[in-house]
């Protein structure tokens, strides 16, 4: 494990945040949905702004998204899926985040903005997922890796996406990194009591609403909504991490021990001390720049492309 005691004090960015959240929602326990992402908006503040990379917006595969290109580019592209519970959140929030993954990786990010709950429920964020992957294996026609990628329910959706393409008999990713994935829709996680006191922005309640409304009366344990229900064999590589101090701690464990006995090949990292998706303190903290430099170590260990038409 990483030990946040030798990190600078801006690690601690994201504890203060996420409690400023709480406290604002505590205090309107009616926001509205509206109201709720307009608090998540702040969710790029934490990641700095990085160098080396030039955007521009967009759609692919007839979904929003934000192109973060680096000078540096290998030729792979990653399709990032932003957190937010599937309710809240946007590409842009993760607009500097995809930029210094992009460095890190030496690959485009394409951090797309997927339809959210409850205008859109499950599986239409799948569904935008699939399209998105569907167009950039087009675009490559066989040059270069593709993977896919994100945070929170962004993981979730990564994961998810990838299976569904399986499902399809379509081809796969080339590999999948999740940060502080949401997985389990049913909370059975031991986590989310144990670590009550230390995560600062995630609790039961919050899960349980916003899997209710994400979920809109399918099941908690449709394989696609809760990959920890899922026949996951045949995944390509995937690079999971958490932070210690979070209540989704246990979502990462068990994914990596299903993922393991199902033959995947699973990288895992958990990082002392750290909040809910930590790796956007990138640009800010050593130890979320160190967390994608492993990233990047485990991105050059990937086969060539797969998706060779």
């Amino acid at each position: 494990m990483l030990d946040r005691a030798t990190d600078p004090a801006d690690a601690r960015f994201l504890d203060e945040l996420y409690a400023g959240w709480q406290s604002r929602m505590m205090a309107n326990p009616d926001y509205s949905m509206e109201d709720l992402r307009d608090i998540f908006e702040e969710w790029h503040r934490p990641a700095l702004e990085p160098e080396g990379v030039c955007y521009r917006s967009g759609s692919i595969g007839g979904v929003p998204a934000i192109f973060a290109i680096p000078t540096e580019n290998s030729g792979d592209t990653v399709a990032y899926c932003h957190g937010g519970g599937f309710c809240v959140g946007s590409a842009e929030g993760r607009r500097k985040l995809g930029g210094h993954l992009a460095n890190h990786l030496r690959a485009m990010v394409v951090v797309i903005d997927y339809r959210l709950a409850p205008e859109n429920p499950f599986p239409a964020a799948i569904e935008d997922g699939v399209a998105v992957c569907r167009a950039l294996r087009t675009q490559q026609s066989g040059n270069g890796r593709i993977l896919i990628a994100g945070d929170s329910a962004g993981g979730n959706l990564a994961i998810a996406t990838t299976l569904k393409l399986r499902d399809l008999g379509e081809p796969l990713p080339d590999g999948i990194i999740a940060f502080s994935p949401w997985l389990d829709m049913e909370h059975r996680g031991e986590t989310i009591e144990t670590r009550a006191l230390t995560d600062t922005l995630v609790n039961r309640a919050m899960l349980e609403g916003l899997a209710q409304t994400y979920l809109a009366g399918a099941s908690p344990v449709n394989p696609l909504a809760n990959p920890l229900k899922a026949d996951l064999a045949g995944l390509p590589p995937v690079y999971v991490n958490a932070g210690s101090a979070e209540a989704l701690l246990s979502d990462t464990t068990r994914f990596a021990e299903v993922a393991r006995s199902a033959g995947v090949d699973v990288t895992m990292s958990i990082a002392e001390g750290m909040q809910h998706v930590f790796p956007c303190l990138a640009g800010r903290a050593r130890i979320a720049d160190d967390e994608l430099g492993r990233v990047a170590a485990w991105h050059r260990t990937l086969k060539p492309a797969q998706h060779s038409s």
